[in-house]
């Protein structure tokens, strides 16, 4: 089933309760229906079809929901773009999806001052003024079309709902393909496990380009018939306020979050008798931060285990005393999860091995990467590239140690160090570098760069290297510190040995 179509048939249950809430005003399910079919009507007219790639580049608001789910209503496939991305970000993105559409705010695209013609056969749409190809804005374009009677939804089950793409070990970006059928399964199987109904309030305080935010929270959220109380931009001490306030029964965040709302528990000291669940995602939840959390709130924080090529894929227990720290709990229902050596051989409860993946929640491939989609894959698991074991005593009680890859999870976002080593390798001043992450206690890891500079060259500060970095990547993929040595450590073999690293600068 069409996503977009999906949550139509959920909003047409509660047409008149809020469905969000967003910086006080209030948008009903039958009032977000309306505007999405007024702009997928829109995007018809504009010649729009089945597959084609239509990227947005928007802040967090109604806009960016509209859009998004009126592209899904007539076939096409959104790229949700982090507002962060650096010019040369966009272009890559918007070149390798070949999107048809970019759209984006009048501001944003002065800013990004994309080269004329680098992105061939691309349109550009701004949402609050004229575009660059003379079409209308799009608020006078709306009050022409009207909402019509749009009722077709050509792209079904197993075709591409989204790009997502997620950083790669080579620095080179991929596009993970995710379909309807992915995404609809997913969010049914959390709406089961996490009992969400049209009786739940969500305080959503996460980005919308981030499956996170977009998918397991808004859809979810949706789906549901729940009311979603959505804040631009997240403040902890509003936060607090809110869930008191708009009674709120739900918080989906990431562990930063939850160390800077802990920051302000004395100070803020919220009602939390609303409250059902506080849920954890998109980065490891410390042991201390469970323990700390609980001690003060009288909450287990439900942790959970997810990825851009699968979404959700284990929870733990709406149990509290079933909730325990370091585990990421239970497959989804329709989710399995198998633990193998690198023979891909099955282990035994507890031994530590390769975690496989498979289910209606696994994405189709990598947008045109055959060769890595089918790298990723063996014998119908996906291969998520993550280390963990299962509980001896309860074998479908999963626990993660670690990543097979060398990835970054900084504030809830992941960051591939090739892909800033990359970036920082352009300097004229740096001779080698290694990118590497070390504990930090609000952000979970700090994105550091460990450079050796060139001997002819007068060493820059770290701000001017921070600053340089920031010119080509989003900030939180930048280095947050610079450390300096006169060589990196490598093995017999020359390779970078980035555990010294480690062990030598963790505290």
């Amino acid at each position: 089933m069409n996503l977009a179509h999906a949550l139509f048939q959920s909003f047409k249950r509660h047409p008149d309760k809020p469905a969000v809430i967003f910086e006080g005003r209030t948008y009903s399910f039958r009032k977000i229906i309306e505007e999405v079919k007024k702009r997928a009507l829109w995007l018809y007219k504009a010649g729009v079809i089945k597959g084609d790639r239509v990227a947005l580049k928007l802040p967090k608001g109604m806009e960016f929901i509209y859009l998004h789910l009126a592209a899904l209503a007539v076939g096409a496939i959104t790229l949700p773009l982090n507002p962060a991305y650096s010019v040369e970000e966009v272009v890559y993105f918007l070149t390798d999806s070949e999107s048809s559409l970019f759209i984006t705010e009048a501001a944003g695209f002065e800013s990004l001052q994309i080269p004329a013609g680098s992105v061939e056969g691309l349109k550009t749409l701004l949402v609050d003024d004229r575009s660059p190809n003379g079409w209308d804005p799009l608020p006078l374009e709306l009050e022409r079309v009207g909402a019509g009677n749009f009722q077709t939804y050509p792209a079904q089950d197993d075709d591409v709902a989204m790009i997502c793409y997620t950083s790669g070990t080579t620095g080179k970006s991929k596009g993970a393909m995710i379909t309807h059928r992915n995404i609809v399964a997913n969010i049914r199987a959390l709406k089961e496990v996490w009992n969400l109904t049209d009786g739940d309030i969500l305080l959503h305080v996460l980005p919308l380009f981030h499956i996170h935010g977009l998918i397991v929270a808004l859809h979810g959220g949706l789906l549901a018939g729940s009311t979603i109380i959505m804040h631009e931009k997240f403040d902890p001490q509003r936060a607090w306020r809110a869930i008191g306030k708009e009674k709120c029964t739900l918080l989906m965040a990431v562990p930063t979050i939850y160390h800077r709302l802990l920051k302000e528990w004395e100070t803020a000291r919220p009602e939390l008798r609303t409250m059902r669940i506080f849920i954890s995602g998109s980065a490891p939840l410390s042991e201390n931060l469970f323990h700390q959390f609980e001690e003060n709130t009288g909450f287990r924080i439900l942790d959970r285990y997810g990825m851009t090529e699968t979404g959700i894929i284990t929870t733990n227990p709406l149990d509290p005393l079933k909730r325990y720290p370091k585990s990421v709990g239970y497959p989804l229902p329709g989710v399995q999860v198998r633990i193998v050596s690198q023979e891909g051989q099955k282990l035994k409860g507890g031994e530590v091995g390769d975690v496989w993946i498979q289910g209606d929640n696994v994405f189709k491939g990598y947008w045109k990467m055959p060769e890595k989609t089918k790298e990723s894959f063996r014998d119908g698991w996906f291969k998520s590239g993550d280390l963990g074991y299962q509980d001896p005593q309860d074998s479908l009680r999963l626990y993660l140690v670690g990543r097979a890859r060398e990835v970054i999870i900084t504030g809830g976002y992941k960051v591939y160090p090739k892909e800033v080593e990359n970036v920082l390798e352009k300097h004229e001043a740096i001779q080698e570098v290694a990118v590497i992450g070390l504990p930090d206690e609000d952000l979970g890891e700090r994105v550091t760069a460990v450079v050796v500079f060139k001997k002819e060259q007068i060493p820059p500060p770290p701000t001017t290297i921070i600053a340089f970095c920031k010119k080509h990547l989003a900030g939180y993929k930048c280095p947050k510190e610079v450390l300096v040595l006169d060589q990196l450590p490598r093995n017999a073999m020359g390779k970078i040995q980035k555990g010294v690293f480690q062990n030598n600068f963790s505290p």
